[in-house]
């Protein structure tokens, strides 16, 4: 069966609530598991209260400080941060951490600044070896959401994934921002279907909900899992509306069903 993780970041945010009241909130509505950003602008006893008073999984959250790894010049800082990230995810269970390559820097040719990212990432997997997180890096759209930044391929990212070669390392494929960039999903995993860390989905335009714009986001998740992915799929989109009933119709229509939803 399909795992889903609510991003609350967006979803079950309401006015006035405390963010690990989204928690309880995705909880209600029959998700298994939720996902944020960063933590060090969250109340970690209260997420962490909120978790266990739950049952709820955390799928992942991102590694901080989220700096540029495309500069050499922000390796140890990274690094550092990625050593208080891994606490904080094996505190919440979290086997995942999410990291951005960051923007693309004028003053470096693209080869410094992809060694650079292969230099952080492969002491980064040096932390990471032995803790039960691993680290996903995240290829992300350039043409609408984050003109400049650096990684914009898949094949790229995970061509920087084996380039690293170890097993703590490997990629965040989000089905939005790749369909954003022109790719096709069977094209751009290949046979690499095992450097996947975790999911992410959205509509196009809008970064909206699933099944309410242009992707055919269904057919590359059979895809995906037919390929051999069995890990969750992040709901990382901008609701229309912040009811419940909207997720669990967003569930169903990716080939999944929740907790109590027949």
């Amino acid at each position: 069966m399909r795992q889903f993780s609510a991003c609350i970041e967006w979803l079950f945010a309401r006015d006035g609530d405390a963010f690990a009241d989204r928690i309880r909130l995705a909880h209600e509505a029959g998700l298994d598991a939720v996902e944020f950003w960063h933590w060090t602008s969250k109340d970690l006893d209260a997420i962490a209260a909120a978790v266990a008073e739950t049952g709820i999984a955390v799928s992942g959250l991102v590694a901080e400080p989220m700096i540029a790894l495309t500069n050499p010049a922000n390796k140890e800082t990274w690094l550092k941060g990625l050593q208080e990230s891994v606490a904080v995810a094996q505190r919440l269970g979290a086997p995942v951490l999410i990291a951005q390559a960051g923007d693309e820097l004028p003053e470096l040719s693209r080869a410094e600044q992809r060694a650079a990212i292969v230099a952080a990432l492969n002491a980064g997997a040096d932390i990471l070896e032995g803790s039960g997180v691993r680290l996903g890096l995240e290829p992300l759209n350039t043409t609408i959401d984050h003109v400049g930044y650096y990684l914009s391929s898949t094949a790229e990212g995970l061509d920087i994934v084996d380039e690293v070669g170890r097993p703590e390392i490997g990629i965040v494929y989000d089905v939005y921002h790749s369909a954003v960039m022109g790719e096709n999903t069977q094209e751009a995993i290949g046979d690499r279907i095992d450097r996947i860390v975790h999911l992410h989905v959205a509509d196009h335009p809008g970064r909206s909900d699933p099944g309410t714009g242009r992707i055919d986001l269904k057919e590359r998740l059979d895809w995906l899992f037919a390929q051999g992915y069995s890990g969750r799929i992040g709901l990382e989109y901008k609701p229309a509306t912040g009811d419940a009933a909207a997720v669990r119709a967003v569930v169903k229509s990716l080939g999944g069903s929740l907790r109590g939803v027949a």
